[in-house]
Formats: C-alpha cells, structure tokens, sequence
C-alpha cells in the first residue's frame, strides 16, 4: 500500500465497516462493502476499454452513484477525473473535452444528442459510457447511428461484462488526480490541476474540522461536480465512514424529506439555498432537529439571512472559503468556539491564508487587500497553462484574486472579488457591502449589486432586488439605503426582477446582470 490518499482511505472503510451504509439514493442503500465492488469492477472495466494511467476521463454526471463509482473507479487505476457541469451548453463542454484531451466520456442518459454530435467533432474521444437515468433509454440507444453506436455503451452492460476487479495502482502524491474547469473571468476556462495528496489532504483536514465521524448523515444536494460538494460531502465523508444522503436535485421539500427520513446531521449548500430553506412554508422546522451542524460556502452568506436560518431552525451555519485552485476550502468557521457572523472564519489545519498589498507585503489588522493561501492543498497549476499558472502561484502561495481583511483574532473576512469592486467618484464601494443593507430589508428576498460605467464619477451602483413584498417601491428601497450607507453607496439605479440570474450551483451570475445593466 502506497501514500495514504482517498482510494486507499475509503477503501480501508468498505474493509473495516462493509456493512455499514455508504449513500442513500432514491430510497436506496448501499454499503461500503458494495462499493468497493462496484468501483473495483468499474475501474477493471475501464481498463478493458484501453483507459491507462495517465488517460483523461470526462463525466457529465449530476448526483447519482455513477459519479462516486466513475471518479473512485478512475483514481484506483490512476486516470485523470474531469468533471464537467452536464447543463452546460454544447460548445462549452466540446472546449473543455478537446482541451482536456478527453479519451472517455462518462455521461447521463440525457446527453445522449451530444454523443451523436460528438462523435463526428470530437475524434479523440474513443468511448462513450452512458449512465442509465430513464426507462427509455435503450429506444434512444437503438436510435443512435451506426458510427455513433460503436463508440457507446451502457453504464450497466460495462459492469455487467466485467467479472474480474482490479487492485489500485501506485499513485504518487503528486499525480494529478482531478482537473477542474474554473470558469474565467475572461475567455475560456482554466484546468485547475488538483493532486491526490491536494484531494485527500483537504478531505481530511474538513473532517477533521468539522468533526465529522462514522455516525453522520451528510445531506448532499450541492451538485457534486462542484469543488466544494465534491470534498465537504462526497470525500470528506467518505474517508470517515460516514453516510452520504445523494439528493440528484435541490427542492426545498426534497430536503425537508431526507432531513427527517435519515435524521440527517450535516446540510451543506449555498446561500440561494438556505434562503430558499428559510422562505418555504410548508417546510416541518422539526425536520431538522437531528441536524448538529449546516454549513455555507459558494459564496458570501447575507448576515441577516444566516441569523433568521439559525433563528428558525435552532442549528448553526458554520460559513467556509475555498476556490476550486485549493481543492477548495482555505478557511472555515471553528464549529467548538465563538464563530463570527459574516466572516469566513480561521485558517484549517495544515493550510495559511495571509493578506498582501500590490507588492506581496502583507498587510496589518483590519486593512483590505488580496487574500493568498499556502498548504498541501493548492493545486500543481493550470493544464498547459504556464503562464496562468506562474500568474497564479508565485513563491508557493496562491493568489486568490479576492479582496479581505483579517480581525486581531485571525478572523478572516471577504470583502469582495477584485474584480467586482466598484469606484465611484475614487470611493471604492464594495457590492457585498450594499447587498447586506438591501437583503436586512424584510420586504427582499434577494439581492445582487453591480458596478456599470458612469460619465461623471467613472461607474455606478447598480441594484437588482427580487421582492418578497410587492408593494415595495423603488423610492422605498433608495430611502432605506441612504439611511444605512454613505451616500455614494446608495443604488443610483435599482431594478425590480421576477428572478436573479444564477448558475447551477445556486451562484448569482453578476456577469448578465452587467450585461442587462448595459443594454
């Protein structure tokens, strides 16, 4: 047995405890023990259509136990993992397959038109895997063209025609085990190449942290080819035996479900998430009474919305940092202290955040600058990406392009991303700062603030609220603000919407909120 890394340490869990339930899917459980199974033949199956080590594997998977066999299968036999957002639109998948240098693809049902499509432009894909979702499934296949159909087979005729299991190869710390498209904010996506030692240190240092053990129940409805799903509620259980509750999508009932069916104890998700939790009236409150613990990350949790969630609720909201480049999570609040509302908390084991000026120096108590972060966690670089990777980790710390401020206590607070800070006039206004006022507004139900160009003071504040009461007016809203904030904070522009532009992962996208400011 070589370094101790995730295939190794859950591995270990499935000898020690094979009886013991791994995840919950659609009513269904299924041990550790049938988990290993499972991966041990998927991995031989893998090499028997010619996947080697090295070889880049591609999944356009959502939250259902082929991602968990696929990405355990493809790290036993040392191939690459490449999980992709499967909504994302044709060209934006195609980009990342060919930069990937993707030789199979592991998808749902659903994407079955982008095979067909795929085998004439994409050449350097050999094999199709498709995960079987719905019944009809096997018309579509037969539907498929003869070109189409030799390079396609089915999830559960790969495991079925494969008797034999195969061990896990020797894998060094260094290999890399995991590339993850981050999305740019310019121009295409960047392949974060993340290690073994950089995915199980991090797993294991979250549960550490967070105390995670065999006896908890993990509700995972955060889509799991996200960073920060994949290590909170995918890996990070895994490795302490405890028990995944895979929910394939976010529904407030849903949850409201699982929590009570499993006595669930963890509940991951994003903001939009637990606003959502927090708006639903049918909701059972005692549904989460098992719950010790639920914890924030993907983006900054308004203040007011995280003390009405633990109001409600009785159960605290530990809020976390991470990007994809750390494997993700750099800080966290402690869940055993005092944790600090609005901030992201300390740095974990093992991992250094510090807080430098333009010229790296680092800056003192209460002052704003860009937030660097140093462990076993930050990734080798970007996929043949050398000049973004120098740009990114200079001296062995990372920058992560957002802007923070540390307290005396080394509470570390998100002020805002770099590149959304606003100056208006040479005043910097932080969105986040004017949101918090807008979202403490009790006829608000969400918020989002950007800068668009200004001819007089160079740009502008601009709000768009989605209103919870509809009697609200836009006169109301300004008025409100100008009592909380300075006056060049203060919306000159604010737009009522039905809904705010989000992506899958429940992020509010700030970038077609600019494009509707301009048009």
């Amino acid at each position: 047995m070589g370094v101790l890394n995730l295939v190794e340490k859950v591995r270990q869990q499935a000898f020690e405890q094979p009886e013991k339930t791994a995840y919950y899917f659609m009513g269904k459980g299924t041990s550790y023990g049938e988990l290993e199974q499972s991966v041990a033949r998927f991995a031989a199956a893998l090499e028997d259509l010619g996947v080697q080590k090295g070889d880049h594997v591609a999944f356009l998977l959502g939250n259902t136990p082929h991602f968990i066999i696929s990405l355990y299968a493809s790290m036993r036999i040392g191939a690459v993992a490449i999980p992709i957002n499967p909504i994302y639109t044709a060209d934006e998948i195609s980009y990342i397959i060919k930069n990937g240098d993707v030789k199979v693809v592991i998808a749902l049902d659903l994407l079955l038109p982008l095979v067909e499509a795929g085998v004439h432009g994409l050449p350097q894909v050999e094999q199709y895997i498709i995960c079987e979702t719905t019944p009809e499934i096997g018309e579509k296949y037969a539907a498929l063209s003869d070109a189409a159909k030799e390079k396609t087979k089915l999830f559960s005729q790969v495991l079925a025609t494969t008797a034999r299991t195969t061990d896990p190869v020797d894998l060094a710390p260094d290999d890399t085990a995991i590339i993850l498209y981050t999305s740019g904010t310019t121009g295409h996506p960047k392949g974060a190449m993340l290690t073994h030692n950089n995915l199980f240190s991090n797993a294991r240092d979250i549960g550490d942290y967070l105390q995670m053990t065999t006896d908890d129940r993990v509700i995972a409805t955060l889509p799991v080819f996200h960073v920060f799903a994949l290590t909170v509620v995918v890996n990070s259980p895994l490795t302490r035996g405890a028990t995944i509750l895979l929910a394939p999508r976010f529904s407030p009932g849903e949850i409201f479900q699982l929590a009570s069916t499993y006595k669930a104890t963890v509940f991951a998700g994003v903001p939009t998430m637990f606003n959502f939790l927090y708006q639903y009236d049918q909701g059972d409150i005692s549904a989460f009474s098992s719950v010790r613990l639920t914890i924030s990350g993907g983006a900054s949790l308004p203040v007011s919305l995280l003390h009405n969630f633990e109001q409600k609720f009785n159960v605290r909201i530990s809020e976390g940092y991470g990007l994809s480049e750390a494997s993700p999570v750099t800080c966290f609040n402690p869940i055993d202290r005092e944790r600090k509302p609005g901030s992201i908390g300390q740095s974990i084991v093992n991992v250094e955040n510090k807080i430098v000026d333009e010229n790296g120096d680092e800056v003192g108590v209460g002052e704003v600058g860009e937030l660097i972060v140093r462990g076993p966690n930050v990734m080798k670089g970007y996929y043949k990406m050398p000049e973004e990777t120098a740009v990114a980790i200079r001296d062995g710390w990372l920058y992560t392009g957002d802007l923070a401020r540390r307290d005396e206590e080394d509470y570390f607070y998100i002020v805002d991303r770099k590149k959304d800070l606003i100056i208006v006039g040479g005043y910097n206004v932080y969105p986040r700062e004017v949101e918090e006022v807008l979202f403490s507004h009790e006829g608000i139900v969400e918020a989002a603030v950007v800068g668009f160009p200004d001819r007089d003071f160079g740009e502008a504040v601009h709000a768009y609220v989605v209103l919870k009461d509809p009697s609200l007016t836009i006169e109301d809203i300004r008025a409100y603000c100008a009592k909380h904030i300075v006056k060049y904070k203060v919306p000159s522009v604010i737009e009522i919407l039905d809904e705010l532009p989000k992506n899958t992962t429940g992020k509010i996208l700030r970038r077609s909120l600019k494009e509707i400011a301009k048009a």
